[in-house]
């Protein structure tokens, strides 16, 4: 497996429509000012965050559990950026639609912008054949309220193509979060 580069992702969203919408550059600045860079780079993708947001409360003190995850644990938002209360979590969508090839495996790690304010982006690989909206986790690490912005880059993906196709694609298995649209909760 090796890393691909900015042509590769370019090719491959032609050919599969591989990410959809898809920012052929990367994107620094908008008519509206500052943003942060989303778009291809050098060897990746900057994925954004779409405008709607789950906001982790324990208002109703119930336990957190992977296998039994209730909707009540979160407050909904709509908006352009995201307020995480200190030591809590938010989930979003990514803006992008993802449809990973067969011989793919795609890696996402958190942009250094949100990693120096003590924000973690938490997201398990897009396995082969996989596609919809990235569910997107974001962890404030601080004792202080943090803020995310819609729209702009909030994680970089990296694609590592192998030289032969998996036995087994996610989609072969009937993985539980193929097609997923908007912000998808835990399914046990």
């Amino acid at each position: 497996m090796a890393i691909k580069s900015d042509k590769w992702i370019r090719r491959m969203v032609e050919q599969n429509n591989m990410i959809s919408p898809f920012e052929s550059n990367q994107v620094r600045h908008t008519t509206e000012g500052k943003t942060i860079s989303h778009g291809t780079s050098s060897y990746g993708y900057d994925v954004r965050c779409a405008r709607e947001f789950k906001i982790f409360t324990n208002i109703n003190s119930s336990i957190v559990d992977p296998k039994n995850f209730s909707d009540a644990n979160f407050v909904n938002v709509e908006s352009d950026v995201c307020i995480i209360p200190p030591n809590s979590f938010a989930l979003a969508r990514s803006v992008e639609y993802f449809r990973i090839p067969r011989n793919v495996l795609v890696i996402c790690l958190g942009k250094s912008t949100y990693a120096r304010c003590g924000i973690i982006v938490n997201v398990t690989p897009l396995e082969p054949e996989w596609e919809g909206h990235i569910t997107l986790e974001f962890s404030n690490t601080t004792t202080l309220p943090a803020k995310i912005y819609a729209n702009e880059g909030v994680a970089q993906l990296l694609f590592l193509e192998s030289d032969e196709e998996c036995a087994v694609s996610y989609k072969d298995r009937g993985g539980k979060y193929q097609g997923q649209k908007g912000v998808t909760l835990p399914i046990a």
